[in-house]
């Protein structure tokens, strides 16, 4: 937990009201100066503006704003105040001060996973902004918090840094006393646990617990989906890079595609969601198992790559195991790298059912999403796009 500075704790309960706040006149000379972008950046982000069809604000384009505005500060009852004013650092570059990045400080009393990844999916939102450096965001993640006085610091410390605050808090008490001091100390805040919690509370018509997960006072009886999970994590393990080819009939997804197409990674996330994968390498000169071709086709995926990023990934990683200069000509040169390409092409085509699935510059959890999305419009029989389309 980040250090601060002892202060009184307010009456959460008091009905007295913050002192009025107070505005200073803007200062020309302590004017904040902005992080400069990279050209290639800001080239990057002009072409995504057009795209979208939006305009980008630019840091040059902001002349009739006012720079350097101090925030006013939030009083106390004891009287002592927090200053809301942006911290500023100096840049290790020039030495000039410039002004530090926005702080959203994300307090959970479980693990912070929601919390954590819920910001991670919002701030995807504003890549066009984060990338160029324009709107700079530092995230803070405080998990495990089960007790009023250290959320009361925590919540103290974000008015300081002028930062939002974003909790996930199962008991409701908690969740209010957030609520309060955030609204009593001017704190932006967002509670993403309650109002979920809330709605599904009303439509079940029970109440709910109350109890962060892994409180001690919780009880997880071991489902089925437990060991289904266990036992799909077995299997692909067991069945990885090709191994145990008479097993591919129990498999309910069979990933095909060249070396470095991300196949065992993609294989062990989808195991961990209880589905069985296994995957087949596709190696120039080397025959594919022939159950590859009796299993039913509709559990079979391909996965593709463009030559020139695995032609990278290829090179990095005969470097990482100390290959010699000969095998990484064979194993990373691009006319062997298009080759391999081609000849996985060819049996894919021959192939129809089974989709091909670009994964250049996919996360693996983006190309999970694509192979459960057919796996179950398949299975549910729901209409879906042409096979044979890329996806």
């Amino acid at each position: 937990m980040i250090a601060c500075p002892r202060l009184s704790l307010p009456n959460l309960n008091s009905t007295s009201t913050a002192a009025s706040q107070t505005t200073s006149e803007p200062d020309p000379e302590r004017q904040a100066r902005k992080l400069k972008s990279s050209p290639q950046l800001s080239r990057w982000s002009r072409a995504r503006a057009i795209r979208s069809g939006r305009k980008l604000e630019r840091p040059g384009d902001r002349s009739g704003q006012a720079v350097g505005v101090r925030s006013p500060p939030v009083h106390f009852q004891s009287g002592e105040s927090v200053s809301l004013e942006p911290q500023k650092r100096i840049d290790s570059d020039n030495g000039v001060e410039v002004t530090a990045g926005n702080s959203i400080y994300m307090v959970s009393d479980g693990t912070g996973w929601t919390a954590e990844h819920s910001v991670n999916a919002a701030l995807g939102q504003f890549e066009h902004c984060l990338v160029d450096r324009g709107c700079a965001v530092n995230t803070h993640l405080f998990s495990g918090i089960e007790d009023i006085e250290q959320l009361m610091e925590i919540i103290k410390q974000a008015a300081k840094e002028g930062a939002m605050l974003v909790y996930t808090l199962a008991d409701p008490s908690m969740a209010e006393s957030a609520l309060k001091a955030c609204k009593l100390w001017g704190i932006p805040s967002t509670d993403i646990l309650g109002p979920i919690t809330e709605a599904i509370a009303s439509h079940l018509g029970v109440l709910p617990s109350g109890l962060p997960r892994g409180a001690p006072g919780r009880n997880f009886p071991l489902s089925d989906e437990y060991f289904q999970r266990i036992e799909a994590i077995e299997f692909t393990i067991k069945q990885d890079d090709g191994a145990l080819p008479q097993n591919l009939i129990k498999a309910d997804i069979v990933l095909a595609g060249v070396s470095r197409t991300g196949k065992t990674p993609l294989s062990i996330y989808l195991a961990q969601k209880g589905y069985k994968v296994a995957n087949v390498p596709i190696v120039m000169g080397v025959k594919l198992p022939k159950s590859l071709f009796q299993i039913d086709p509709e559990k079979v995926f391909c996965l593709t790559i463009n030559p020139v990023v695995l032609q990278a990934i290829r090179r990095a990683r005969a470097k990482s195991l100390g290959f010699g200069a000969e095998v990484r000509s064979n194993y990373s040169e691009m006319d062997h790298v298009r080759e391999e390409l081609e000849f996985a092409g060819k049996i894919f085509a021959q192939n129809p059912v089974w989709p091909v699935i670009e994964v250049t510059g996919k996360a693996i959890e983006e190309t999970a999403v694509v192979v459960l999305r057919l796996y179950h419009d398949r299975k549910n029989r729901c209409s879906m796009p042409r096979i044979s389309k890329r996806y």
